[in-house]
């Protein structure tokens, strides 16, 4: 028995359909099921049984025999929410309960942190565990990711194999319910289909121009493959990084987009919001040498290779994965 939680969300739904492709079908999915439009993500998925978010830790101990893995995806996601109490709440509380209880009852964890947590990148993007306690991060989100990292390299107690796992800018198909926050692409198919047009974000940084932001996009697809990879190869416990390992633009995933569709190129530039300007990141590349030592040795999807087969197969034919 395999738990998945945020299992109705992005990330967490395709791992259900990565385990279930693998074979694997008695999986506990643990989500707020009272939002319904992920229902979406969960349809022709197959798995056990369903738990709410907040019968989890009862249902673990009663339940705890027959797990065999537990893969902790479940987080509040939003970066331009400031209220830190539901950070606490959601990402570092209900975290390290689900640590102790994979201590206790002897199960190998695998949980979700973020490239959030490196703020404007003054320390580099290495997964060195050393930097954790020097990161800034720029919001309340990746601020409550870094504090669990933080308080996962305090303990003394750990599970017997454990991984965290630093994702960047993820995309990919079942983010359809993520709004302002879905990927890049999701907003540029929906703009594009709608106007025929693309508005990117103004640049406000001198060593940037409009629309060459840098970001380390990595495919859904990918992500799924090295938790699947992980939950085998329980040694070499750590936090790691989770990128594609190359930096692209913006105007690179936006142009790949027009591309996919059949578009002719249409792109205007809108000014950065003023609620989030001031904490946007300009770059991100993760450093990608600490999970390729421990043996993951599958290649990452290209940037045009991804959006190509996230526009064809998945937005055009407004299918899930």
């Amino acid at each position: 028995m395999i738990i998945v939680t945020g299992a109705a969300g992005f990330i967490g739904s395709c791992l259900v359909r990565k385990l279930n492709d693998e074979g694997f079908y008695d999986l506990i999915l643990v989500d707020d099921f009272s939002k319904h439009e992920k229902d979406k993500n969960l349809e022709e998925k197959k798995f056990t049984a369903n738990v709410e978010r907040e019968q989890f830790a009862e249902w673990l101990k009663q339940n705890h025999r027959l797990v065999q893995f537990v893969f902790h995806l479940g987080a509040r996601t939003d970066t331009t929410e400031f209220n830190r109490t539901i950070f606490d709440q959601l990402n570092l509380q209900y975290s390290k309960e689900v640590w102790k209880a994979c201590v206790e009852f002897g199960l190998p964890l695998l949980y979700a942190s973020s490239a959030a947590t490196y703020g404007n990148g003054e320390h580099g993007y290495s997964d060195d565990h050393t930097i954790i306690e020097k990161l800034k991060p720029l919001n309340p989100y990746g601020a409550s990711k870094n504090d669990f990292d933080k308080w996962v390299l305090q303990q003394e107690r750990k599970p017997y194999s454990w991984h965290g796992l630093k994702f960047f800018n993820v995309y990919g198909p079942n983010e359809y319910h993520k709004g302002r926050m879905a990927s890049v692409i999701f907003h540029s198919f929906k703009q594009i289909s709608e106007t025929g047009k693309m508005k990117l974000f103004r640049s406000h940084h001198p060593d940037f121009k409009d629309g060459e932001q840098l970001r380390d996009f990595v495919y859904v697809k990918d992500v799924v493959n090295v938790c699947y990879w992980l939950m085998h190869h329980r040694k070499n416990s750590g936090i790691y990084n989770l990128g594609s390992g190359k930096a692209r633009t913006f105007l690179d995933l936006v142009r790949q987009t027009f591309k996919a569709m059949n578009k002719p190129e249409v792109i205007e530039f809108i000014d950065t919001p003023a609620d989030i300007r001031d904490k946007y990141q300009y770059f991100t590349e993760a450093r990608m040498e600490k999970l390729k030592s421990t043996g993951y040795m599958e290649s990452f999807t290209s940037l045009e290779d991804g959006v190509d087969d996230y526009v064809k197969n998945f937005l055009l034919k407004k299918s899930s994965f």
